[in-house]
């Protein structure tokens, strides 16, 4: 029996999870743009291409499903919907020699890591001073001159977090001090910064590397070197500096004798063992003819093909199946995605399309000179807080930007330097950058430090900009 009233099953509001909502977003953009008809000049292939560019946007800032299958799917789309004759057309990013050169970069990173060469880098670089402010100082020097030989910043960070541990350890610091909060900067906001100065120092480097060279004109490894790396280590000073002074490092207090001594090991760790040597000598021989290829015309691919191969064959097994499966294909797979969407964007005229809709939003003509490069550099900022690679969000800005720098007369080789310092520099949200993200998880940065930080860093290299744009690249471009 029942007390006459009616039970009832409590309701709750349903809210679709940030994947569900890309999803349904993404399907209705998609579904749109190969349906309705084109407004204006613009044809039906054109407003195709920008609903598959839209729906992979959506798709990868959401995540609903891997990069690899958003891309695979972006691709298909492109020659399921006509944009292209053959499918063939639609993958051509993926011939790109920048798609096998990041490979082949991913391979020899996972390399030095694997056999703990790293480690063994750090360890003779760094000395422990006698100060928190002086170790901090070496912390910074051993991450710059690693980033030469070791390309990616999320294993510099995870190379040097036991070490800015050991070392707070050794000061006799308590949590959350200065110097741990002023470590932990280094390790997310100002170790990526080191990556831009040679053009095969990751990622981000060698996307802009290949635009340049296929919008703008060949660059070279030398000549990379020359135009990049002293705005870059100038830039990661001043990061460096900057990250002491905001987190008040002690200058005073000296090394507490304690057990966990700065850079303990469970050995001596003074000699290499067979692998470290090898692969040590086989990175310093792609170095050596990364320098010397730019002299005498050798592709950068070749090297890196060569030293690869060469750490894979059998009786050194150095690179094995198992670091293969292991490589972020996911952002190998966006960014052959992304080649592919603009190569049928700029066919089919969709991407002057753009241009022209932001030169009626933005009055670009009545703008000076520095203002033009001011608001393509915000436009870049903004396109990278969306993403949580630089490598993705420089594929998707720098077009546009160099077709915006063509249209108004700027340089667009130091537009390009420029939207990579910016871009590289800025990390706003914690999924901007895995090193962050990181140094978030293993050290005291709350959300509201990696933001002030990284607008921190974002003035810094707008600085730096300036300052390269007006009295150096002149100099030496």
């Amino acid at each position: 029996m029942t007390d006459g009233r009616t039970d009832r099953v409590p309701t709750r509001r349903v809210l679709l999870s940030p994947e569900a909502l890309g999803l349904v977003t993404a399907a209705l953009v998609l579904l749109a743009g190969a349906t309705l008809p084109p407004p204006g000049d613009l044809t039906m292939a054109a407003q195709r291409v920008l609903a598959v560019f839209l729906t992979a946007l959506v798709l990868w800032l959401t995540e609903p499903v891997p990069y690899v299958v958003s891309s695979v799917l972006s691709v298909t789309l492109l020659f399921a919907l006509g944009t292209v004759d053959s499918f063939e057309a639609a993958a051509t990013g993926y011939a790109s020699t920048l798609v096998f050169f990041l490979l082949l970069l991913l391979l020899l990173g996972n390399a030095i890591g694997t056999v703990g060469l790293d480690r063994q880098l750090a360890r003779r670089l760094l000395s422990a001073e006698s100060t928190p402010r002086g170790a901090l100082r070496s912390v910074a020097g051993s991450m710059l001159a690693l980033a030469f030989v070791m390309p990616s910043a999320m294993a510099r960070a995870v190379t040097f977090v036991p070490i800015v541990e050991q070392l707070e350890s050794g000061f006799g610091l308590a949590d959350d001090s200065g110097f741990e909060r002023a470590g932990f900067l280094l390790l997310g906001h100002v170790n990526p910064i080191a990556s831009m100065a040679l053009m095969t120092g990751g990622g981000m480097a060698l996307v802009t590397s290949e635009i340049v060279s296929n919008s703008v004109r060949p660059v070279t490894w030398v000549e990379w070197a020359v135009l990049m790396l002293p705005p870059t280590v100038l830039l990661y000073a001043l990061a460096t500096v900057a990250a002491a002074v905001v987190t008040t490092v002690d200058g005073t207090t000296t090394v507490a004798e304690t057990e966990n001594a700065p850079l303990a090991t469970d050995g001596d760790g003074s000699q290499l063992t067979r692998d470290q040597r090898l692969v040590a000598v086989v990175v310093a021989g792609a170095v050596v003819s990364w320098v010397a290829g730019s002299f005498v015309g050798l592709p950068t691919v070749v090297p890196a093909a060569v030293a690869v191969t060469v750490l894979a064959l059998p009786g050194i097994g150095v690179i094995t199946t198992e670091d293969i499966t292991e490589v972020s294909w996911g952002i190998i797979f966006l960014i052959g995605a992304m080649l592919s969407i603009l190569e049928v964007m700029e066919a089919t005229g969709a991407i002057d399309v753009v241009v022209d809709v932001l030169t009626r939003v933005v009055p670009f003509g009545a703008l000076a000179h520095w203002q033009v490069v001011a608001v393509l550099l915000a436009l870049a900022v903004g396109i990278r807080v969306l993403f949580s690679t630089g490598s993705a969000a420089i594929v998707v800005a720098l077009p546009i930007l160099l077709e915006f720098g063509g249209a108004f007369g700027v340089d667009r080789l130091y537009l390009a330097l420029s939207a990579l310092l910016v871009v590289g520099s800025t990390t706003l949200l914690p999924f901007n950058t895995t090193a962050v993200l990181i140094s978030m998880d293993r050290g005291p940065l709350s959300h509201r430090d990696v933001a002030s930080f990284g607008l921190l860093t974002m003035g810094l290299s707008l600085l730096v900009v300036a300052v390269a744009w007006v009295a150096y690249w002149p100099l030496v471009a």
